[in-house]
């Protein structure tokens, strides 16, 4: 069972740098410069057949739904960081803060799992200390 369990948290974080390595090139903004003369070209070579206006109209349409796909992550890369960036001012300028949360935006997703536990047993605990100090204003 141990063996099952290293050899999923392997394959787990070679596919998080995939993943990491994926939203950065779909992201960069010569991959879209590349996506773009692919489509172009695509278009082109496709003017001297002879198309109905539905095979031209898919086409185009296609086309711009694949090239959506750069904009949308190159979009999302950069919202994200900034909200990264934003988030990690906050906890660092504050004393009491949990250091743990700086770059979250690294960490694997097992350590956002672990670190969101934690935050939400904490979260019940602030919870059943407020119900208490309610009932203790109440019987006042």
């Amino acid at each position: 069972m141990k063996k099952l369990k290293n050899a999923y948290c392997f394959t787990e974080k070679i596919f998080e740098k995939l993943v990491s390595l994926a939203t950065t090139i779909l992201g960069n903004s010569i991959t879209f410069i590349l996506a773009f003369c692919l489509v172009i070209c695509w278009w082109v070579n496709n003017l001297f057949t002879t198309r109905d206006i539905h095979q031209i109209l898919g086409d185009i349409i296609f086309g711009v739904t694949f090239l959506s796909l750069f904009i949308i992550q190159k979009s999302f890369n950069r919202f994200s960081g900034s909200l990264h960036l934003k988030v990690n001012e906050l906890v660092s300028s504050h004393e009491t803060a949990n250091n743990s949360v700086i770059n979250a935006d690294e960490k694997t997703e097992r350590e956002i799992t672990e670190l969101s536990r934690e935050y939400s047993q904490l979260a019940e605990q602030v919870k059943e200390i407020e119900e208490e100090i309610e009932k203790d204003n109440e019987s006042h």
